[in-house]
């Protein structure tokens, strides 16, 4: 699932959010999924996939005649960019909110640019601190290397 695209078309513009595209599981047409196989091609668990569709995170999920969740593509794609949102530390709040504002059309590009820009400006934050912290880490690795390397000086 890692690398896999997400796209938000209209009649003039398509994103892509993901890096490089994946082949799906099965190709469109055929690319009808149980909860379980999602389950597996994710990682997520059944729980977490109707949880999301519950609090609106998930699109509406089709259903097959008897009641059960029907995955396509891009319910898979949806939840690959949905990973990458978690990965960012953006609040289920802000995903929901961002969902409504897809389904809601073109006039809320601009409040959902907003919401991505709020979140990179999170993420620069947290690299930046990662980077810091980093730097002690290598720091003190290399004081200890350094240290057993030195040759032990004979006594007097």
């Amino acid at each position: 699932m890692e690398g896999m695209t997400v796209m938000e078309s209209t009649s003039t513009k398509v994103d892509v959010f993901a890096s490089a595209p994946q082949a799906h599981p099965r190709p469109e047409g055929q690319d009808r999924y149980t909860i379980s196989e999602v389950a597996a091609f994710t990682g997520l668990t059944a729980h977490t996939l109707r949880w999301y569709e519950r609090i609106g995170l998930m699109p509406h999920v089709d259903r097959s005649h008897t009641g059960q969740r029907r995955f396509s593509n891009r319910d898979l794609d949806w939840l690959s960019f949905v990973g990458k949102l978690r990965l960012t530390g953006m609040p289920v709040a802000d995903m929901v909110r961002y969902a409504e504002l897809l389904r809601e059309g073109e006039h809320t590009f601009e409040e959902r640019q907003e919401l991505l820009e709020a979140t990179r400006r999170d993420v620069r934050t947290r690299i930046a601190e990662l980077q810091d912290t980093l730097a002690v880490l290598d720091h003190k690795i290399d004081f200890y290397a350094s240290a057993r390397r030195a040759p032990e000086r004979p006594s007097a």
